[in-house]
């Protein structure tokens, strides 16, 4: 009879070096090869004990393959590179995912073995994450992309769980929201009247449609005989990229640079007392320096590409998730003034001639081009100061026309509708309780039980 182990069955030998030694296959590689795995020990039983761990490992199908274990850092930039461009949109790709895996998970987390992570590790590092100055919500933001890279990492089988679901996720903090007051509203459609593109804000705060969709709102979704507008688009510019040699050297005065500790080019406020500890008083370049390496700051690189403009489906639009239409109708007032706007606009376009850039866009710049969302922001700043209102936010005006469609007794599943989100408990954070809606509900419970 033949003694050789059969195919794929694992064997335990001493060795001539004195100490046992152990084989498993685990499973085939990437060239075709059988993936053999070596273990070694000094008793019989240590090497035994080994080749059980691995062969159960082998089949959880959590072996992982063959060459250097996987670190965090390795998995996340795969994750970030490979497989969250297909899933999020660029610009939450640039401005969320990537700031937060290049400056806080990769440095602190990386060096981890992806199959040997444990919920203790991100214990501490949301702990360290707080003594850095990171405010609540932005530690959480931290949390759920962690939670998602290591989601798909179990789904693919690189781990045999997702800790981050093991952890209690950080309390984040409720943002103090206020909307404007009717009168306010009222303010500033005044100021607005007289100032070109001024049925803009009028449709800001009567419909509460989104910023980029009111500068990417088309002519052709707009019917002023039925008094309807479909928002279903969005207008967006790609970002920037580098289109020089050395984007490092490119933007070499940009750079944020990390401030030594006792840094005595930026100084407290005059108001701070000497032993001032206060994170957010010290060097303003210390709480986001730029990575070693940095290639960003593209929109200061003299030979830029890219920053095209683009239309896409509106937020919350995916495949199979939300509607991808949604009509709302417009007040009297409001097709009036929309009436005037395109006259106006046709009169713009009369003057331009040939250099008319047609995107039929309803809100433009005066030859036609898209507007820019700061120079919407700096109007709307503008605008704001002129009319006497605090300080506020260009979705402030959403959060706005929300409160005062409850005040007007719409239904909530109305406001919903028209706000176009597909969940009623996203659109309880845009209402708020304001105080006409608590005197009117103190005086219809005085008329129920003194009436």
């Amino acid at each position: 009879m033949s003694k050789r182990t059969p195919n794929l069955r694992s064997s335990i030998y001493s060795g001539a070096d004195g100490r046992w030694h152990g084989w498993v296959t685990v499973g085939i590689k990437d060239d075709g090869s059988p993936d053999r795995r070596h273990r070694t020990g000094k008793t019989e039983a240590d090497v035994t004990r080994k080749v059980q761990e691995l062969e159960r490992k082998r089949d959880e199908g959590s072996a992982g393959k063959a060459g250097r274990p996987l670190t965090v850092a390795d998995w996340f930039e795969t994750w970030l590179t490979t497989i969250a461009p297909r899933t999020v949109s660029q610009s939450t790709l640039d401005c969320t995912y990537e700031p937060k895996v290049r400056r806080w998970i990769a440095p602190q987390l990386g060096r981890h073995r992806l199959d040997r992570l444990q919920p203790e590790h991100l214990d501490a590092f949301y702990t360290w994450l707080a003594t850095q100055g990171l405010k609540p919500n932005t530690i959480v933001q931290i949390h759920r992309i962690v939670s998602r890279g290591l989601k798909v990492a179990w789904k693919r089988g690189k781990v045999v769980r997702n800790v981050a679901s093991m952890v209690d996720a950080p309390i984040g903090e409720d943002v103090d929201i206020e909307p404007l007051t009717q009168e306010q509203a009222r303010q500033i459609l005044a100021a607005a009247a007289s100032r070109r593109n001024g049925a803009r804000w009028s449709v800001a705060l009567a419909v509460g449609i989104r910023q980029s969709e009111a500068i990417g709102l088309r002519w052709k979704y707009v019917d002023l005989e039925a008094g309807t507008i479909e928002v279903g688009w969005q207008l967006k510019r790609a970002r920037y990229r580098h289109g020089c040699q050395d984007p490092t050297a490119c933007a070499t005065s940009r750079h944020r640079v990390q401030c030594p500790r006792r840094c005595t080019r930026h100084m407290h406020r005059d108001a701070c007392p000497a032993d001032c500890t206060v994170r957010g008083h010290m060097c303003p370049q210390v709480k986001r320096p730029c990575p070693a390496g940095c290639t960003g700051h593209s929109r200061e690189c003299p030979e830029r590409i890219g920053g095209g403009w683009h239309f896409s489906r509106r937020k919350g639009v995916k495949a199979g998730r939300g509607k991808a239409k949604l009509v709302l109708a417009l007040s009297a007032p409001l097709i009036t003034q929309l009436r005037t706007h395109r006259r106006q606009q046709a009169a713009e376009r009369l003057t331009a001639g040939a250099a008319w850039q047609d995107w039929d866009l309803v809100f433009c710049t005066p030859d036609g081009a898209p507007v820019d969302p700061r120079d919407d922001w700096a109007d709307w700043r503008s605008l704001i100061q002129e009319a006497g209102i605090r300080d506020a936010r260009v979705h402030d005006a959403r959060h706005t026309a929300a409160t005062l469609l409850l005040e007007q007794g719409i239904s909530i599943r109305v406001v919903q509708q028209i706000l176009g989100h597909s969940q009623l408990s996203q659109t309880e954070r845009y209402t708020h309780v304001t105080s006409a809606l608590s005197r009117d509900a103190a005086d219809r419970m005085s008329e129920a039980l003194w009436g």
